[in-house]
């Protein structure tokens, strides 16, 4: 595979990364995280070589996920004024949709004290938004005595009448969110201190538990063949390792180790690159890793992209002839796409 890196500008804490179809074509997202004292943009780049940029939003930080609404062109919801170190939380939910005359226009949709994570899901042709606090209440940044939760609440034409109800407390430090299609099967994982999670979007959103230990981070595929997934992690919450097991004797058991010393690992994806199952990871901190994990010669290998940029999030677009690899390279204050080609 040859990768090529473009960058794309400097954002200074680059944090979020994603992409929505505006007039059937393909716009990458990226945006920051930066307080409301440091207010930052969040762009959209389209075109073949992503040469053409459109502003999101002017200002705005605290942007935290952005997510395409099933089956509208042009609009998105996104988090944004998620602030750790802001008492009371300024955390809210809006939506994004774009005019071609006046472009990207904003509604808040609803405020949700320290709201961190949302995707959203579809149960019997209905969408649902399935959104994440990392805590209920915080005294201070590094206050962790009160657990996050999980809430659901159906997504109407109109997204401002979204309403969520609790569905879930008390989840310490309930950072790790990802959502999975599994053998044609939605489901939306969670992870903190209280172990690994996941959901599935039914009519009674059946809720198990799968690991009983800190998970930071998650995401499953199959990269050996053998027909079941892989489970890859990070452990702890920002932790420093990065794990990959399979499921044997009807538990996950650890079968690789990320080797190279890590510190603030933060971004996972299960995907493909160049039809080959894989996982692309992210660490914010040491040597700022941008890799990824394939199976080759019956074991697990790790392959990096590039040090020292400290991604925080990732997302991968697969097209015909190239794979992108969105990156919000936060250690560097940079918004990148990576192309990937055979």
């Amino acid at each position: 595979m040859k990768i090529t890196k473009k960058h794309l500008d400097i954002l200074k804490r680059c944090y979020s990364a994603s992409s929505v179809t505006v007039n059937n074509e393909l716009n990458i997202l990226l945006a920051s995280e930066a307080s409301k004292d440091e207010p930052q943009a969040c762009y959209a780049y389209s075109g073949k070589n992503f040469q053409k940029r459109e502003v999101v939003w002017q200002y705005g930080g605290g942007c935290m996920a952005m997510v395409q609404i099933p089956n509208k062109d042009g609009e998105f919801l996104a988090i944004k004024d998620f602030y750790l170190s802001v008492t009371p939380s300024l955390s809210r939910l809006v939506w994004m949709k774009h005019d071609k005359t006046e472009g990207w226009q904003e509604k808040t949709i609803l405020h949700l004290p320290f709201l961190h994570r949302f995707e959203i899901v579809t149960v019997e042709n209905k969408l649902y938004v399935v959104a994440a606090t990392i805590a209920d209440t915080k005294e201070h940044k590094e206050d962790w005595s009160v657990g996050g939760s999980i809430y659901i609440g159906e997504l109407h034409d109109d997204p401002t009448t979204l309403k969520l109800s609790l569905f879930k407390n008390n989840l310490f430090r309930n950072h790790g969110f990802n959502r999975q299609v599994q053998n044609g099967v939605e489901h939306v994982y969670f992870g903190s201190d209280e172990g690994l999670f996941r959901l599935t979007p039914t009519e009674n959103f059946k809720y198990e538990q799968l690991l009983n230990k800190p998970i930071g981070e998650m995401a499953f595929m199959d990269l050996n063949g053998d027909g079941v997934d892989e489970l890859i992690t990070i452990e702890p919450f920002h932790g420093d390792v990065i794990n990959i097991y399979e499921f044997k004797n009807n538990q996950y058991e650890v079968v690789y180790t990320y080797p190279h010393k890590i510190n603030f690992a933060h971004a996972l994806v299960a995907t493909t690159l160049r039809n080959v199952p894989t996982f692309v990871c992210g660490v914010r901190r040491e040597n700022a890793d941008l890799f990824y994990i394939q199976y080759v010669d019956g074991k697990y290998q790790e392959f990096i992209i590039e040090k020292m940029c400290g991604p925080a999030n990732i997302c991968v677009v697969n097209e015909k002839d190239r794979d992108l690899i969105i990156s919000a390279n936060h250690s560097a204050n940079e918004a990148a796409v990576y192309i990937v080609e055979d």
